[in-house]
């Protein structure tokens, strides 16, 4: 069962939210201020987040802020009155995936919610899947998957085992492109989050000093701006 967080300091909306949610199988959890919500998110954990703009004390962007530098992947939904918006790409810039305009139409407020978390499933079931048996080969790259080994040009990148299966994971599906989060989730698993996601960057850096013949311009390890990394499928 999905979990979905509102953050929000209208008691009515609240309720309104929840009668929706529950009816529509979703379990609910609530917060009234930006402080009670990050305590809340540590501790329920939620698939995604209504977050309203307007709160007491710390706003809606500021707060999505502070939750994106945790690198939490969860989809963000910004809840606000049409004169809250002075500009929507301060809230996309601050890690927001979606708004929704008050007084919202419940029906639309489900099916955007049912949207994203379709992708987050979809995300999640990738980031669980099983690195391919045997070898590929992408360019000069030999991966050998059973053997925990990548090879440029017949020698070998001596890449430590984590280095190795964030290659694999790339290279089992090359051209398509992975958050940080999502690689993070397939080499740790559900329990370590931030330390580890951060660390993904790190990661990358020194796979691409033993891979590519310029790190600085790579041609296998491939940065895609503002979303996250992918394994070319051009050479």
């Amino acid at each position: 069962m999905f979990k979905v967080m509102l953050i929000d300091d209208e008691g009515s909306i609240h309720g309104a939210i929840r009668k929706a949610l529950e009816h529509e199988g979703y379990a609910y959890c609530g917060a009234r201020d930006a402080e009670e919500g990050l305590a809340l998110l540590e501790t329920e954990k939620p698939d995604l987040l209504l977050l309203d703009i307007m709160l007491p004390g710390m706003n809606g962007f500021d707060l999505c802020g502070r939750i994106r530098a945790r690198e939490r992947e969860m989809p963000i939904i910004f809840l606000s009155a049409k004169s809250d918006i002075v500009d929507k790409s301060i809230g996309f810039r601050a890690g927001g995936d979606d708004y929704v305009t008050k007084p919202f139409d419940i029906a639309e407020l489900l099916l955007r919610i049912e949207a994203h978390l379709r992708r987050r499933r979809d995300a999640i079931e990738f980031s669980r899947c099983t690195v391919r048996e045997g070898t590929t080969s992408i360019g000069d790259l030999e991966i050998r998957f059973d053997a925990y080994q990548v090879l440029v040009k017949g020698k070998p990148a001596n890449l430590t085992a984590k280095e190795f299966e964030i290659v694999a994971f790339l290279a089992t599906y090359p051209g398509k492109v992975f958050t940080r989060g999502q690689i993070q989730e397939y080499i740790w698993g559900d329990g370590e989050t931030d330390a580890k996601s951060n660390s993904i960057t790190v990661f990358v850096r020194k796979i691409r000093e033993k891979i590519e013949e310029n790190p600085s311009e790579p041609k296998y390890l491939l940065t895609v701006p503002r979303v996250g990394y992918k394994m070319t499928d051009a050479l």
